[in-house]
């Protein structure tokens, strides 16, 4: 078996802040970040689909205890976005002081960006995750 869309692949097009996903070629579902099989209907028949970044929050959590040596970026917000094209993917809220946001962010569009992450002691090295600013 062979991933249509790697992690690699999708980290490396994050860091242009462009968001890749998977659409599904027998029942249509978009799929983001990438897996094997779609998670509507498990079949491996994908292509590989630019998605537009733009979504709203769904819901958010704030944390200020930061994983281990990362203690310097808590507290820090993290936002589950419903995309326009429908998956729900995670990433961190950066445009607003962690310590004043509130319920009011529910249903609030949001755009993509990134934030490269340095490696530590339990990664291979920089990673890209999904960062979303509020889209005014």
């Amino acid at each position: 078996m062979e991933y249509k869309l790697t992690f690699k692949e999708y980290n490396k097009s994050l860091k242009k802040d462009k968001l890749l996903g998977l659409k599904c070629n027998d029942c249509g579902t978009v799929t983001c970040p990438p897996m094997m099989v779609c998670g509507e209907c498990t079949s491996m028949n994908h292509e590989i689909s630019e998605l537009s970044g733009k979504g709203k929050i769904v819901t958010f959590t704030t944390s200020y205890i930061a994983a281990e040596g990362r203690e310097n970026e808590a507290p820090y917000t993290i936002v589950m976005v419903e995309l326009d094209e429908g998956p729900w993917i995670m990433g961190n809220l950066v445009d607003m002081d962690p310590k004043k946001v509130t319920m009011d962010v529910i249903g609030k569009r949001v755009k993509l960006g990134n934030r490269v992450f340095p490696g530590d002691k339990f990664s291979a090295g920089d990673i890209t995750r999904p960062a979303f600013s509020l889209d005014n």
